[in-house]
């Protein structure tokens, strides 16, 4: 069962550092969101792959607990 990492807080997509079939550790920096005029980061919850990646940098207007990265 994938992992899904969601967004903290509402925001838009600043940078995503990662692409489905990258390997990651627990604390790996997957994406940062860009909210309120500040970088916040969003790590990796579990060692494993990137199975999916549900945003683009740019984008904008996520919501609060929107899932952006899986991994399996």
């Amino acid at each position: 069962m994938p992992t899904a990492v969601r967004t903290q807080t509402p925001g838009n997509v600043w940078k995503v550092l990662v692409k489905v079939g990258d390997k990651v550790k627990a604390g790996d920096t997957l994406f940062i969101l860009e909210v309120m005029k500040m970088e916040v980061p969003h790590e990796a919850p579990v060692d494993g792959t990137v199975t999916a990646v549900h945003v683009s940098e740019g984008e904008e207007g996520l919501d609060a607990d929107a899932p952006v990265v899986e991994i399996a």
